[in-house]
């Protein structure tokens, strides 16, 4: 009896623990509250090898958002209409102030 109490107790702080790192690790989510038809500009991931160092172009853009997809997924398009065949995760994107 004295053996499954003490499991209890442990399982107890384990998931006392694990409420709390979920907590903290929570707060540093940001939401992006990003609908179809805003212009964003998308974060350039690729490595470029550009003589300005590191003063190159960190983002590409503006697009608009032409569709989002479950699981955080876009398609985006460019000021002229044209698609791009490739999707672009949400984490990405960044709201575009001209």
């Amino acid at each position: 009896m004295l053996f499954d109490e003490m499991r209890l107790r442990a399982l107890y702080h384990v998931q006392g623990y694990q409420r709390r790192i979920a907590r903290v690790l929570n707060k540093k989510v940001k939401s992006r509250d990003l609908l179809e038809g805003d212009m964003v500009t998308k974060e350039i991931r690729a490595p470029i090898f550009d003589l300005r160092g590191k003063f190159w172009p960190k983002r590409a853009g503006p697009y608009i958002i032409k569709t989002i997809l479950s699981g955080g997924a876009t398609q985006l398009i460019d000021l002229d209409g044209n698609e791009f065949n490739t999707l672009v995760n949400l984490d990405q994107l960044k709201r575009y102030y001209p």
